[in-house]
């Protein structure tokens, strides 16, 4: 097949060695994996990384780790419109899948981080999610256990004592990395040439998608390959009623505490309308009040609920956002607006999003539309 780091995944998923399975290659329908000059890739620390991944004892009452939201058995979400921590507190946020979350040149649906060495330590010590008190728990643990102190040295070189944080979010990174699917139908059709790979719905709504629906202009699909994401921030209304004709009060009210130096991760997770303000909370630009990173589409039937907020349960809730042009609110973004498809339109949008699906997720059960 050539698939071979998705081969590399179900075997670490199988609690397999890796040691001589590891290989850069990406599946049907993906571009290579961007990887740091300073965090190259090894079998030994994707091993580590996928173990620091699973561990629950890296949070405050051992009961959370990375796997909890981003369960492997439901595409690495949690199928929940907003995350569960520690006691089961609830976040702001959904949380979206980390697969092909190499691709994105930012991480959080604001981009508040700019790597997946960046992202992986703010979970551990947010007292929402984790709830560490800070990260020293977290190394002790590792000093401590029997066979991480080797896992470490194997891999990075260094003594008990010497373990970071920075040396745990490689490893996690690495791990996450290797969390790479592409291969579905849609893929097959449009990049190996497989013309019997859609259906003549599916066919007719990937040109809904590229004309009418514009939803290429998003979710971007080249020539050789899809990652389904420009990368870029968009306000289309979602949760915006949370901010309301307070959102430039709240904003300026986040832009001092902010300035004061408070913890952005903290607080976006702690309070709803500072979450609401998406992107602004990075760049404290009023134009990014309310926007948030474009997702990929890859796997998204089965990635439910969604939305940075969770509310939409379905692709067809979804759909219709899209079709009435967003939520209005005086950011919205200025490429928002209504699409006037027809019933057949959107059954056929929804047939290529379904396409969209790998065959490694192709069990899961998508959610049903409530009526």
């Amino acid at each position: 097949m050539g698939r071979i780091s998705v081969v590399l995944l179900f075997f670490l998923l199988a609690g397999m060695s890796a040691a001589s399975l590891w290989a850069a290659e990406s599946p049907l329908g993906l571009p290579p994996v961007p990887v740091p000059s300073d965090n190259p890739q090894t079998p030994e620390k994707i091993a580590l990384g996928k173990r620091l991944f699973e561990d629950k004892r890296f949070s405050a009452d051992g009961t959370v780790s990375c796997a909890t939201c981003h369960d492997p058995q439901k595409a690495f979400t949690d199928g929940l419109p907003t995350s569960e921590g520690i006691r089961k507190l609830k976040g702001t946020r959904n949380a979206p899948t980390v697969v092909n979350a190499a691709y994105y040149e930012s991480q959080f649906w604001d981009g508040r981080r700019a790597s997946l060495e960046e992202q992986a330590k703010d979970p551990l010590v947010n007292p929402i999610e984790h709830g560490l008190p800070s990260h020293a728990p977290l190394l002790e643990t590792i000093r401590g256990d029997g066979s991480y102190p080797s896992q470490f040295r194997g891999v990075f070189g260094v003594t008990p004592q010497q373990i970071t944080m920075d040396h745990v979010a490689k490893a996690i990174a690495s791990f996450e990395r290797t969390l790479v699917f592409g291969d579905s139908p849609f893929d097959r059709y449009l990049f190996g040439g497989d013309k019997t790979a859609l259906s003549e719905s599916a066919i007719r709504g990937l040109e809904i998608y590229r004309t009418k629906g514009r939803c290429q202009d998003c979710h971007t699909i080249g020539q050789t390959n899809a990652t389904f994401t420009d990368n870029k921030f968009h306000n289309i209304g979602v949760g915006f009623k949370r901010l309301g004709s307070r959102a430039t009060q709240i904003a300026n009210a986040f832009r001092k505490a902010k300035q004061e130096g408070k913890d952005i991760d903290k607080a976006i997770l702690g309070d709803q309308e500072i979450s609401e303000l998406g992107r602004f909370v990075v760049t404290l630009r009023p134009s990014d009040i309310g926007g948030f990173k474009t997702p990929t589409l890859r796997d998204i039937a089965v990635t439910a609920p969604y939305m940075h907020d969770g509310s939409l349960q379905t692709l067809e809730e979804v759909i219709e956002i899209y079709n009435k042009g967003g939520e209005s609110n005086p950011f919205l973004d200025s490429g928002i607006r209504p699409l006037n498809l027809t019933d057949q339109e959107k059954a056929d949008l929804l047939a290529l999003m379904k396409s969209m699906t790998s065959p490694q997720f192709a069990k899961i059960v998508p959610p049903t539309r409530k009526e």
